[in-house]
């Protein structure tokens, strides 16, 4: 796997992890944030436990780079999702979801190149 596709898919997968362990430990900054855009605590937790899959397939990714195309495509449509749900419930705070797909997208990207 190339240099920078293996490093943005460390990041990415850090940052997964980061987020859905927030989600399952009910942290108070997510549970506002989820609270916006409309999100149930149950529904959060399987949001929590999608983000640690996606962890799981961006570090298998390595190994196996299948996995971790699928991993990187499910995590540009996670966070796709997630801007559309920032806009349904017309909460402006999106910056964080709108970077993340960047993140997702450019690691796509790398890996796709890479492969």
């Amino acid at each position: 796997m190339h240099i920078a596709a293996l490093t943005l898919s460390v990041l990415l997968a850090l940052v997964m992890l980061g987020s859905g362990m927030m989600k399952l430990v009910r942290a108070p900054r997510i549970v506002t944030a989820m609270a916006a855009v409309h999100v149930t605590p149950s529904q959060m937790s399987v949001l929590g436990i999608v983000e640690l899959l996606a962890t799981v397939g961006l570090i298998a990714g390595i190994w196996l780079p299948p996995i971790g195309l699928a991993a990187a495509i499910g995590t540009v449509l996670y966070f796709a999702g997630a801007i559309l749900a920032h806009l349904r419930a017309h909460d402006p705070d999106r910056n964080g979801a709108i970077a993340f797909l960047a993140l997702a997208a450019a690691t796509l990207t790398l890996i796709a190149v890479a492969s």
